[in-house]
């Protein structure tokens, strides 16, 4: 019985693996999505002008996905060699202490190391979260389990709206740390996967490598494609979204705020993570639902961009529907950990979606390099191009892809 050490724990749905998990992602995405809340407060209060605000916050986001890409690859690999519940932890502490220290933040340089530190605790959550509860559900069971955690630990963003609007940018730094310290000290119990238990007693089994990844064309293209399907997740967050107040202006609307946009972005995003997964569980199928999300999030970008608006609730309810084209992100990361064997399970689930989030470096510099004057000058033109090619990548990689929703994930990658 693929199960948590006690009997037929495997059998219910909010057990002790589902509730860790959930909470965990609750404050790595109230700490994740932070700077996009406090960006502009935090800098200006920094010394910055509005004019750098745009472009040291594309610096300061790079730096935290810079360290979601390390975290992806550390986090990953320990999970698969030492165990899924130690990476829960340990995660959770880099990036409580990373986040207090932020609140201490007195220019760019220490400001970049924190989210830096902080995006390399955030990496871990997520992924090892998932690949325990998929691990300890039944297979019958493990899609409702992962969306579980997904509408509940994606609600962490709007905590932040609230303290955000309440508190100086320096205490939501303060308060988040906070969070993740409390969430050490309640020390709810939780056992390692039975899967995994079985794993180590195989001595001659290579777990949480990395690098084997790329030494079998198969596993490669597996795990690019478990990348790429998320690719636009993070180009309608990491631009749309959080510089929510510059599209607003370049649509002539005054006083928009990042805080608004994300909060209505991911009241839609909950809403569309529990449909994409109720759905999923409903049609059988994770890869359907992804061509159905895909397709919406283009018509959904595509309004953004090109659409007048008339006034900034029509502008933020835009968001919102922004954020239900792209509640796939629970079928996304669940896919990833059905993709492989369990001797690299926690490899794959803890890096592909914080490859996917690091995609963000790219895509901040690509539509830095085209809103450029000597390019196209224009803001609207260069996230139609970005977008184009996010999306375009992320069909290109569904095409062909392994239907994972009946897999059976007590095996092993042949190394």
């Amino acid at each position: 019985m693929n199960s948590t050490t006690t009997p037929g724990s495997s059998y219910r749905l909010l057990n002790a693996a589902v509730i860790v998990a959930a909470l965990g992602y609750f404050v790595d995405i109230y700490d994740l999505l932070l700077f996009g809340f406090v960006r502009q407060k935090s800098l200006l209060s920094l010394g910055f002008t509005a004019e750098q605000a745009f472009d040291i916050g594309l610096s300061l986001q790079n730096w935290q996905m810079f360290g979601l890409l390390v975290g992806g690859i550390l986090w990953g690999v320990l999970g698969d060699k030492k165990g899924r519940v130690r990476v829960l932890y340990f995660s959770i502490a880099l990036y409580s202490v990373a986040n207090i220290l932020n609140g201490f933040a007195t220019g760019y340089a220490d400001y970049a190391f924190y989210r830096f530190v902080a995006g390399i605790g955030l990496a871990g959550e997520l992924g090892a979260g998932i690949t325990l509860v998929s691990e300890v559900l039944p297979k019958e069971k493990r899609g409702y389990g992962t969306t579980l955690v997904a509408a509940i630990g994606l609600s962490g963003a709007l905590l932040a709206w609230v303290i955000e609007h309440n508190f100086p940018w320096r205490t939501c730094y303060f308060i988040g740390g906070g969070l993740g310290i409390l969430l050490l000290v309640l020390r709810i119990s939780v056992s390692e996967s039975g899967i995994f238990n079985r794993l180590k007693q195989q001595e001659h089994v290579s777990r949480g490598n990395f690098f084997a990844l790329f030494t079998s064309w198969d596993r490669a293209v597996r795990f690019l494609r478990c990348i790429f399907i998320g690719t636009s997740t993070w180009f309608v967050v990491g631009i749309l979204v959080f510089f929510a107040p510059e599209f607003g202006k370049v649509k002539g609307l005054t006083g928009i705020t990042a805080g608004n946009a994300i909060a209505a972005c991911y009241t839609g995003l909950i809403l569309g993570d529990i449909a994409s997964g109720l759905l999923s569980q409903y049609l059988k199928s994770r890869l359907k639902v992804m061509w159905l999300f895909l397709l919406l999030d283009v018509v959904a970008v595509t309004f953004y961009l090109s659409m007048p608006f008339n006034s900034a609730a029509a502008f933020y309810l835009t968001h919102f529907f922004l954020g239900i084209s792209v509640g796939f992100w629970v079928i996304f990361v669940t896919i990833g950990a059905e993709q492989f064997g369990t001797n690299l399970r926690s490899t794959v689930a803890t890096s592909v979606p914080n490859f996917a989030r690091g995609m963000q470096v790219p895509i901040n510099e690509s539509f830095k390099y085209l809103k450029s004057a000597a390019v196209t000058g224009s803001v609207i033109t260069a996230s139609y191009i970005v977008g184009a090619a996010c999306l375009g990548i992320a069909f290109a990689a569904l095409i062909g892809m392994k239907e994972t929703f009946h897999a059976d994930l007590d095996y092993v990658e042949d190394i």
